[in-house]
């Protein structure tokens, strides 16, 4: 006979307005240490902006990393120095990006502990099994938005804000980028590739759908890595070394879909 779960209490059963409370539980605790976090980046002012502006500097870790593999070739290859200057156009803008940053990275250091309680809010309704293959998604899909976050952070922006901020159609025209231009180009850059490092998960779901599949993968290989390229030159400046370091890993990410697709086949098959 069919065996029917029950709740080990009574008081597991939560009407809706239950869940509604425990919900809204759960969104104070994670605002609330959400907030205490974006208060003590807010405090740390100049560390947070130095972590922040480091990608504009000449003298950025990539470029120096860069430099010490062309040696090898070319030990005379240096990047030429560069400075950007970046102003403030309104009153207010410093105080107000000051803030904004201090949320965004509130979040960002918070968000072990989000997917922690999201995670414990969704887990009584799943059964033991279900909880430890989540436990698996949940887990790679945060570390696949970390490796993107830290791909756009190192690699990404550094390089595109090398270009386009020293970029001239005249020299009598001078580059001064606005504070908010900038954070605003960080954060968006950062989200973007968080998601875009998520092709592994989007073609593991899609395959247990059975959408798709690895042979079906395989064969458009070159299809998608010519999409690769033009995704990675629409991303990225009209930089062939720029575009090489972006579209290497998203192409690797696309094979790494293709073996899981394949891990996902077999017991289908078996």
């Amino acid at each position: 006979m069919m065996e029917i779960r029950k709740p080990e209490k009574e008081d597991d059963l939560l009407t809706f307005g239950g869940h509604l409370e425990v919900l809204r539980r759960m969104l104070f605790r994670v605002c609330g240490v959400a907030a205490c976090v974006a208060v003590f980046v807010f405090c740390f002012k100049e560390e947070a902006f130095n972590l922040i502006l480091a990608p504009s500097e000449w003298d950025f870790v990539t470029y120096r990393w860069i430099e010490s593999c062309m040696g090898y070739w070319d030990s005379g290859f240096h990047f030429q120095e560069f400075h950007v200057d970046l102003i403030a156009t309104e009153l207010s803008s410093q105080f107000m990006t000051h803030v904004t940053t201090a949320v965004y990275l509130g979040l960002l250091g918070t968000s072990p502990y989000i997917v922690y309680e999201l995670f414990r809010f969704v887990s009584p309704a799943l059964y033991e099994n279900e909880r430890k293959y989540s436990v698996q998604v949940v887990s790679v899909v945060y570390l696949l938005f970390i490796v993107g976050v830290l791909m756009s952070y190192y690699v990404l922006f550094p390089i595109s804000f090398r270009f386009l901020g020293t970029y001239s159609v005249s020299e009598s025209v001078r580059s001064t980028i606005t504070l908010d231009s900038y954070i605003s180009t960080f954060v968006t850059l950062s989200l973007l590739m968080g998601v875009v490092f998520q092709l592994p998960v989007i073609a593991f779901f899609l395959a247990k759908m059975r959408l798709v599949t690895s042979r079906m993968l395989s064969t458009y290989r070159r299809h998608a890595f010519l999409v690769i390229l033009i995704i990675s030159a629409v991303i990225t400046p009209p930089d062939i070394l720029t575009l090489v370091l972006v579209a290497i890993p998203l192409y690797l990410l696309y094979e790494i879909s293709i073996w899981m697709i394949k891990k996902v086949e077999k017991p289908k098959k078996a």
